[in-house]
């Protein structure tokens, strides 16, 4: 039992590799091709992975999105806050009510009820960080289209997560169910004790790290943290993401004697990032697609439109470049695991939704995440091109 993980572990590590190197000589994105292998080798496709990895998919995924928290945190330095504040606040708020309302109203012209189509709408503002950063790793783009895409995705989760439980609790109005104020304060706790816990590690990180000489004991405490913030998050039943993010943006802001707080994450994020996408592309049932009908078109038809209009919107209101303006929503189409955690526990407040909501919510996140990647990186290297 364990000779095959070991062995399983092994032949993923090289996928990765070859994903990699196939990804630098095309235009293909790394991730998507990570996903595809995995649904290969996943109960979709051959069966090929072992039943004894399968279950590291969950820790691995903390591990990893902790990681690109943390890196994406680094994105938010003052300089950057400075150039681009304006339009990572209305990108990312624009992009989040835009597709609450759209994808909402697309859903009402097809006949679905109120409070079923106010909680899709919402689910629909999930995003996949971990997708977008990597897509613009890989295209090594530099400027204020990438600097500012990495500042939206690292905050528009936190709005995500706010307007899905507000919609959960209109819908609970609608209804007559419950107490609509239980879910907000449970957002505010997720989000606000992620940003405490985030600055409980990041703030004390900030002058402790890096007093050693560079090498093992830096990336010693990079992993020391990583793990301690993913830890302490889930125990703590608070947003990792958003600890992650709060702890690294911390450290890269007040940390003066080292230039790069988490350069050793960067080197050692990739080898995690390959286990998580190839069993993420495992998990998924691919034959979902096809169950999810007109309603699923809808949802796939209204996000699309409603992340332009928001990042267009959001763009032409922070006074953003016209090339960038309409590039902003086609880059930010990644949807992950998040759309699926909305959409259970949406299920457990409405149990009359919950085969179209967990349907739904899995079929139209194996589309996106998919073809996400690929618009990211078009979207950026359109951008350069334009500029």
């Amino acid at each position: 039992m364990i000779a095959t993980t070991y062995i399983a572990l092994g032949i993923l590590f090289l996928v990765g590799l070859a994903a990699d190197a196939l990804g630098r000589r095309t235009r293909l994105p790394r991730v998507t091709l990570l996903l595809i292998c995995g649904v290969i080798a996943g109960e979709s496709g051959f069966s090929l992975l072992p039943r004894e990895v399968q279950p590291l998919y969950g820790p691995l995924s903390d591990i990893a999105l902790t990681m690109v928290a943390f890196l994406l945190g680094g994105a938010l330095t003052r300089e950057n806050l400075r150039n681009h504040a304006g339009a990572i606040l209305w990108v990312s708020i624009s992009v989040v009510i835009a597709t609450v309302f759209i994808v909402a109203f697309g859903m009402l012209m097809i006949g679905v009820a109120l409070p079923l189509a106010l909680l899709l709408g919402a689910m629909a503002t999930a995003t996949d960080p971990a997708a977008t950063q990597d897509a613009i790793q890989q295209t090594s783009a530099k400027g204020d289209f990438p600097e500012t895409l990495l500042g939206i995705v690292a905050i528009d989760d936190a709005w995500g997560m706010l307007a899905f439980s507000v919609m959960i609790a209109f819908a609970a109005i609608l209804l007559g169910n419950g107490d609509a104020s239980t879910e907000i304060i449970a957002a505010f706790k997720e989000i606000g004790g992620g940003l405490l816990l985030g600055s409980a590690i990041g703030i004390p990180s900030a002058y402790l790290t890096g007093r050693l000489k560079a090498g093992q004991p830096m990336l010693t405490e990079a992993l020391g943290l990583v793990f301690l913030t993913a830890g302490l998050a889930l125990a703590f039943e608070v947003s990792y993401l958003i600890a992650g993010m709060c702890a690294g943006a911390w450290i890269v802001n007040l940390a003066r004697h080292h230039d790069r707080a988490f350069h050793e994450i960067e080197n050692l994020e990739w080898p995690f990032m390959v286990l998580f996408f190839v069993l993420a592309g495992a998990s998924m049932d691919s034959k979902v697609l096809m169950q999810i009908g007109p309603l699923g078109l809808v949802f796939i038809i209204t996000r699309i439109i409603a992340r332009y209009i928001g990042g267009w919107l959001g763009g032409r209101i922070s006074g953003s470049p016209k090339q960038q303006s309409h590039l902003f929503g086609l880059a930010l189409l990644p949807q992950a695991g998040v759309a699926v955690g909305m959409a259970l526990v949406a299920a457990q407040a409405f149990p009359q939704w919950q085969e179209t909501l967990v349907t739904l919510s899995v079929g139209t996140t194996v589309f996106f995440e998919l073809i996400g990647p690929p618009l990211t990186g078009w979207a950026i290297r359109r951008e350069a091109k334009n500029r």
